[in-house]
């Protein structure tokens, strides 16, 4: 073979070898989740059966995710807003429709959830359900005991009222950074509408809420769970997942912190959080492929089995831990179920209210 001959053939393979590595390159899905919130050997198993490599982001608010999908070029191929975010959202124009001859496997979707979902994504042609769950109150049950005389919580009360909030202030109280979880609870304690957009009854909520908030230590969206375990605070108002989450830790850990999780019997928000594409994705068939990938039954059970939350796909039942599956607090009884209640979207003039009246309650100003 001639030099020139030889010359040619490297570079054909260098060319070669470029083009390749430059369309595995292209191959890339980005990812903005809440934290604390999949198995990561799922993140793995993606990348080696398809190639597409996973940059994986974190957030621990709505409010976060909110402000860069409206500030637009984000820069994300798929994010996971809980449902009444997702709405006017979608209404804003930040999220593309769904390919759905791309999602097989949304066929194992479960008509429960996607019935619900369609509150907030009517036809669901924008999002998928990701997980479900509860917003209620998590605490030490020990500490709980020799504060309150009780091991058992079971109603608002414990939260709402300042005579039983000042009881736990010394051992430590944490509340979601979440206006939209936090404001119609205490809607609902107060005997009004969860979903109300009245001033007079937010202004309800605000004042019963500026009275425990002395008692309260702080607002955060996921410190509590690792609180929670360590047996830092008594109690926390919070999703789910994350309370099952602390008790888990807890419970390995063997320091003798004993967690319980309370559906308070005046009744608790349901909510879910929605996987969708935003408008301006630049990866949108992997985005799509993302997508695919987590309807697959043992895939979206594997989440459920360490996040600890509910997910709206039935076909992945059989692959979820039985203890999961079985437990009331994280797949709700048909009775807990029609105590649940859905927040709709607020409008932008109820919002700035909501805005404004939480950024009083947090500083307690």
């Amino acid at each position: 073979m001639t030099r020139k001959a030889l010359w040619l053939s490297a570079t054909s393979a260098f060319l070669a070898v470029f083009t390749l590595g430059a369309h595995a390159e292209d191959r890339v899905v980005n990812v903005f989740n809440w934290s604390d919130y999949i198995d990561s050997s799922i993140i793995d198993d993606f990348t080696k059966e398809t190639g597409i490599k996973v940059v994986y982001d974190t957030f621990d608010s709505n409010e976060i995710l909110e402000t860069k999908l409206l500030a637009g070029g984000s820069g994300y191929d798929v994010v996971v807003p809980s449902g009444n975010f997702l709405a006017r959202q979608i209404q804003a124009g930040v999220f593309q429709k769904l390919d759905k001859s791309k999602l097989p496997n949304i066929s194992n979707m479960w008509d429960t959830v996607m019935e619900r979902t369609a509150k907030y994504d009517p036809g669901n042609e924008y999002s998928i359900n990701y997980m479900w769950g509860t917003v209620g109150i998590g605490y030490n049950i020990k500490k709980v005991q020799a504060a309150l005389g009780t091991d058992k919580i079971d109603s608002w009360d414990v939260f709402f009222n300042p005579e039983s909030l000042a009881k736990l202030k010394d051992c430590g109280v944490y509340v979601l950074d979440s206006p939209a979880d936090i404001i119609p609870a205490a809607l609902k304690y107060l005997g009004l509408d969860p979903n109300s957009t009245s001033p007079d009854e937010i202004a309800k909520a605000e004042e019963i809420l500026l009275k425990v908030r002395p008692y309260i230590r702080k607002f955060h969206s996921s410190e509590y769970i690792n609180a929670l375990a360590n047996g830092d605070i008594c109690l926390a108002v919070g999703w789910s997942g994350d309370v099952f989450q602390a008790r888990n830790r807890a419970d390995e850990a063997k320091q003798g912190v004993e967690i319980g999780y309370s559906v308070p019997k005046e009744g608790a928000q349901m909510w879910f959080d929605q996987m969708a594409i935003p408008a301006d994705a630049q990866h949108v068939a992997e985005a799509h492929e993302f997508l695919n990938y987590m309807m697959k039954p043992e895939v979206i059970a594997k989440s459920s089995n360490y996040v600890l939350y509910a997910n709206g796909n039935k076909a992945s039942q059989q692959f979820i831990d039985k203890a999961i599956l079985e437990d009331p607090a994280i797949y709700p009884d048909a009775a807990t179920l029609q105590k649940l209640y859905t927040v709709s979207p607020y409008d932008p003039k109820t919002q700035r209210i909501i805005t404004r009246t939480w950024t009083k309650i947090v500083t307690g100003q």
